[in-house]
């Protein structure tokens, strides 16, 4: 069933007064259910969601360090670690050591983690389009506007949080 297209204008006067705690605990029972119906899409294809974050990321960045790979996912190397052992077993990554440091090892997808991460890429789509993909055009473009407008204001709070922490407070708060 396709959700009534709501044009952008009259939808904005229509809405009723929401607080922000409330938004975030909807956007936050949302993100769970997303996640768990996505999590069963891609265990499918014998995937959790962070090894298909892992494959994703080594799709477009193919020899970077687990360092760089654990700062591009905001997650610790350590968490990092044990994800990238297990595909390695697998046979969908190998590391390679780096020639400029020979401590470090460069990451990359093998013939199979190549060929998992496009039938994870082609879940993932399927999944977004019979979801986010239902909504009408002028929704689609609200919310896109909403959720870029989100991210800077997180943005915008991350910064006034790093510059109180080096002035020495403790945040937005501090």
């Amino acid at each position: 069933m396709a959700v009534p297209d709501m044009q952008a204008p009259k939808f904005f006067s229509e809405l009723p007064e929401a607080d922000a705690f409330r938004v975030w605990l909807r956007f936050l029972r949302l993100d769970q259910r997303l996640r768990g119906l996505m999590g069963r899409c891609l265990r499918e294809i014998g995937l959790s969601i962070p090894q298909f974050d892992v494959l994703s990321a080594l799709s477009e960045g193919a020899g970077i360090t687990q360092r760089d790979l654990a700062q591009q996912l905001f997650v610790t190397k350590g968490n990092v670690s044990g994800l990238i052992d297990r595909l390695v077993e697998a046979g969908l990554v190998e590391r390679r050591r780096d020639a400029q440091d020979r401590r470090s090892h460069a990451l990359f997808l093998t013939k199979e983690g190549k060929r998992v991460a496009t039938a994870g890429f082609a879940a993932q789509k399927t999944f977004v389009e019979g979801t986010l993909g239902r909504l009408p055009q002028g929704d689609l473009a609200a919310l896109h506007l909403l959720l870029g407008r989100w991210r800077d204001a997180a943005r915008e709070a991350e910064e006034a949080s790093q510059v109180a922490a080096a002035a020495g407070g403790t945040g937005p708060q501090g």
